[in-house]
């Protein structure tokens, strides 16, 4: 309890203390009852119950969060020029009295749901956009009295100033802005951007007021019925077209991934056929160096082949019969020139020595 609340409590306590003594008073005059010093009694109790009266009337208490305007009948604007400032002050008794203004914070909510805006039911408010498509806008404004311009709220505004200010101005400026974008814009590209100029003018509005914007949200946005099955199916087909694109990028890359498969094949085929051709070229070369050193070394030495052939017989062998009137396969050393035998009727075998 304050001290101004104390005063008050006393002041009634001094006026019934008054009452309670005049009905004594009477009472006791009426049974012809002795009442000397009664009516100085009353008279005691009556000065106390006005002095207490004038002390509280110039009493009085400004909270933290309030500012107060004083009333007076002895200024000569009618008001004084400054604001009292939080905690106890004083006015001129029955001349004065106080007018106090919130200067915390305040929300004022428009919402279509019944129970969360600041009046019962729907107050949303209905916008139409560029295109002529129909919105409900949800939105709050969270704003305080600028301190410093007190003064200024109460001449101008008075306790009036949510419902004669903030309120339509808010709808007014939320229509306005969304008149400027396309419906598909509110929803998606555009939606920061608008926010942004709303809370732009509606700043600007209650400064010119005496009125500080905290925050302009832009709560919810709701479409007509309409509006909502048509992006909807919107929706759908997009989802459709992204799947349907999903499919056709699936199958172009399972096709490059078959054609690189295909391609790796047709590589491995190419080199290994390379690498063929290359050992086989090396082979050729390999083979014909060995058959030029072959006949290098026959024309050298025309027995070497004699040799090689009498090299390849079984070593074991130590006379070979052939046909007198057969050639020798081979020249001969001739060392080992076989002795023709006499010609006769019947073919003889020769005998020839190792």
């Amino acid at each position: 309890m304050n001290i101004q609340s104390l005063t008050g409590v006393l002041v009634g306590a001094a006026w019934l203390a008054v009452a309670v003594s005049v009905v004594i008073v009477v009472m006791r005059t009426s049974r012809n009852q002795d009442n000397r010093g009664g009516g100085r009694i009353i008279v005691g109790l009556a000065i106390v119950a006005i002095l207490l009266t004038t002390l509280s009337s110039g009493l009085v208490f400004i909270q933290p969060e309030e500012r107060g305007i004083v009333i007076s009948a002895v200024a000569p604007k009618g008001y004084r020029e400054q604001a009292l400032e939080p905690g106890l002050r004083f006015i001129i008794p029955f001349a004065e009295h106080v007018t106090t203004y919130p200067i915390s914070r305040q929300n004022y909510t428009m919402s279509i749901a019944p129970n969360e805006g600041a009046n019962q039911g729907d107050d949303s408010i209905t916008a139409r956009t560029s295109d002529g498509q129909q919105i409900l806008v949800d939105a709050s404004v969270i704003f305080q009295i600028d301190p410093s311009k007190i003064i200024q709220v109460h001449i101008e505004w008075q306790n009036r100033y949510i419902n004669d200010l903030v309120r339509p101005q808010a709808r007014g400026i939320i229509r306005d802005v969304v008149s400027m974008y396309r419906v598909d814009e509110v929803v998606s590209t555009k939606r920061d951007e608008m926010t942004a100029a709303m809370n732009e003018r509606m700043a600007k509005k209650l400064q010119d007021n005496g009125f500080i914007l905290i925050d302009f949200v832009l709560r919810n946005i709701t479409f007509s019925d309409e509006y909502a099955a048509s992006v909807e199916q919107k929706q759908i087909a997009e989802q459709q077209a992204q799947q349907a694109k999903f499919v056709v990028e699936q199958k172009k890359q399972e096709a490059e991934q078959a054609r690189q498969v295909a391609q790796g094949a047709a590589d491995a085929v190419v080199i290994r056929a390379k690498a063929d051709a290359e050992s086989r070229l090396i082979q050729a070369e390999a083979e014909a160096k060995a058959l030029q050193l072959i006949a290098q070394a026959l024309k050298d030495n025309p027995d070497l082949l004699n040799y090689q052939y009498i090299s390849k017989l079984s070593p074991n062998l130590q006379v070979m019969l052939v046909p007198s009137n057969s050639p020798f396969l081979l020249p001969f050393p001739s060392s080992l020139t076989p002795t023709p035998a006499p010609t006769s009727a019947a073919p003889a075998p020769t005998q020839t020595a190792p």
